[in-house]
């Protein structure tokens, strides 16, 4: 008896068929969400634009504290030297005698370096770098004492060093110049602190604020998601739209907040760059650049999603059809 036709087996190219039609509806869903959702949000210019200003306003401001912490960062970092003794003579100790301690201190194992300034070479610098050269011309008398500039080696306490030479018969006074940038090292870090606590706190005011928008476009479009429901939409289904709306206000918002610190950016680098010249250092204001620009639109469109994600989970549930 011959054999039948072997049957057709449909199982697996139904499942790819259905599986490619989910993922073409998927696929054409979030492009038609994406597109409505900026319809609507370019629909009404004039709310959207205030939304876009307050979470950029918002988002510039911690934004451009962090860029300012940067450049003065950048400008301290020139200070950066290591630490340094000064040892300034008494007003009977001769140049002579100066150098001979100068001597003394520079073989000490616990010293790297030191280094005498003369008094008469100590009042030139002054009269050059402090613009008073007129007035330094006409004094009676060199006012400032010999200097000797103290390193001290690798691994050694200079404050025990200069407790040390503060002793010294020779020596009037002993100043550890780098105390002054310990402390501002240590206000930059609470400046960074308090950059970042208020950071959050913004970004945290931004999503609530996106949250509260997307609320309101969810209470607004009630009985359009209570007829998607009826007819079988998932939440998924009616969650899309309402993130790509809060994708919308978060990439405008990180727009404007960049565009806000490049205008700040403009408007100071001129007075920056002529105080600068002022004390002949050749500090440029650095901008935030265009990886910084992308990276605050970036992060107002995830802000953007997760207040809206957090308005639409929420809300959402709540609208049921009866």
């Amino acid at each position: 008896m011959a054999a039948g036709p072997a049957p057709r087996r449909e199982g697996a190219s139904a499942s790819r068929a259905r599986l490619a039609d989910r993922y073409r509806a998927w696929r054409d869903h979030h492009s038609l969400s994406a597109a409505d959702s900026l319809r609507r949000v370019l629909a009404s210019p004039g709310s959207s634009l205030l939304t876009w200003l307050v979470i950029g306003i918002a988002m510039a401001l911690p934004a451009a504290l962090g860029i300012a912490l940067d450049n003065a960062r950048n400008v301290s970092g020139s200070w950066d030297s290591p630490a340094q003794i000064s040892l300034f003579m008494q007003a009977s100790v001769d140049e002579a005698s100066a150098a001979e301690l100068q001597q003394s201190l520079s073989l000490r194992g616990d010293v790297e370096s030191a280094q005498l300034i003369p008094r008469d070479a100590a009042l030139r610098e002054f009269a050059e770098l402090s613009g008073f050269a007129d007035v330094v011309a006409n004094l009676d008398e060199n006012p400032l004492p010999n200097l000797v500039l103290v390193v001290p080696a690798a691994g050694v306490d200079p404050a025990v060093l200069r407790a040390e030479f503060a002793d010294l018969a020779q020596v009037d006074q002993a100043v550890l110049d780098m105390a002054w940038v310990q402390r501002l090292n240590n206000i930059m870090e609470l400046g960074r602190r308090l950059v970042l606590a208020l950071g959050g706190l913004l970004v945290l005011g931004v999503v609530l604020i996106l949250g509260n928008t997307i609320r309101l476009a969810i209470e607004s479009r009630r009985d359009e998601i209570v007829i998607v429901k009826l007819v079988g939409g998932s939440n998924a289904f009616v969650r899309r739209p309402f993130l790509y709306t809060g994708l919308w206000y978060g990439v405008g918002g990180g727009a404007v907040a960049a565009l806000l610190v490049l205008a700040a950016l403009y408007f100071l680098d001129g007075p920056v760059s002529n105080l600068a010249r002022l004390y002949q250092s050749g500090f440029t204001l650095q901008g935030i650049g265009l990886i910084g620009s992308l990276q605050l639109v970036l992060l107002g469109g995830f802000l953007g999603l997760a207040g809206a994600w957090l308005a639409v989970s929420r809300h959402l549930g709540a609208i049921e059809p009866r």
